[in-house]
């Protein structure tokens, strides 16, 4: 990996350009990995700025059903962290995009905290965000991955008091992550109330962008969303248009034409 990481890249390219990023999220191996790297690869064409990969784990507790659903399916089919990483070696050369890690604590500690960061630095992996882990509790893990430019992106909520909010700004590497409402991730039909005041607020402490995710599923939601927000996260509406779709060729497609018309709704 070059001195400059992909995400800080991006991001200074959005805002030359006055583009919100858009951040589609996956779960690596739902169904299969093989379809999760066609999956990528189309984002990646249809517009997509930065790609979240989920890890899937057995109990992911930031999750709703969906997502749940979709870590089952693809523990089922043998997905483990390190084939994740090996996929996202195959991918490095074929996709300019930055690639971020999303998962839990528990397979990190199971591999070791610095040969994961060894290994992310090794194929590619420009961030890691742990939903489970506070910037304090998980410094064991983020310090490592920090050494070697893999950004550790922390998360802020609607609850997080204002000290705590400019420490989160102070310590996030690449974005932050602004969790849009209390509760668990999946499509809402209504965006939560005052997202705007709180990510105007998170933008004031610095020069950090920030990036807002959970609840949001349509192109109208993602514009009201990227009128001010530095990015707009989505996740469990392309989740679930993997699930429903007929075939694997089908869920590439239909995520796809997804990402086209978030991609549109934006600019």
């Amino acid at each position: 990996m070059s001195d400059a990481n992909r995400i800080d890249v991006r991001f200074a390219k959005l805002r030359e350009e006055g583009r919100t990023a858009l951040v589609p999220f996956l779960t690596a191996g739902d169904p299969d990995l093989e379809t999760s790297e066609r999956l990528i690869l189309e984002m990646a064409d249809a517009g997509a700025d930065v790609i979240e990969i989920g890890v899937p784990f057995s109990d992911p507790t930031a999750e709703g059903p969906t997502i749940q659903r979709s870590s089952s399916r693809a523990l089922a089919s043998g997905t483990s962290l390190r084939a994740i990483l090996m996929m996202v070696d195959r991918l490095r050369s074929r996709i300019e995009q930055p690639l971020v890690l999303m998962g839990y604590a528990n397979p990190v500690h199971a591999m070791g905290a610095e040969a994961f960061a060894k290994s992310c630095e090794d194929v590619g992996v420009d961030g890691i965000i742990f939903p489970d882990l506070t910037p304090e509790d998980g410094k064991p893990y983020l310090d490592p991955c920090r050494e070697r430019n893999v950004h550790p992106i922390l998360l802020a909520a609607p609850t997080t008091r204002p000290d705590r909010l400019e420490m989160l700004v102070r310590e996030t590497r690449g974005f932050l992550y602004y969790v849009s409402l209390q509760g668990v991730t999946g499509a809402r039909a209504d965006l939560a109330k005052g997202i705007e005041e709180k990510v105007r607020a998170a933008q004031a402490l610095g020069d950090t962008p920030v990036c807002v995710g959970f609840g949001i599923s349509t192109p109208e939601q993602a514009k009201a969303i990227g009128a001010y927000a530095d990015g707009v996260v989505i996740g469990s509406a392309i989740v679930d248009l993997i699930e429903q779709a007929e075939g694997r060729t089908a869920a590439v497609d239909a995520v796809g034409r997804y990402i086209a018309e978030i991609r549109a709704a934006l600019d």
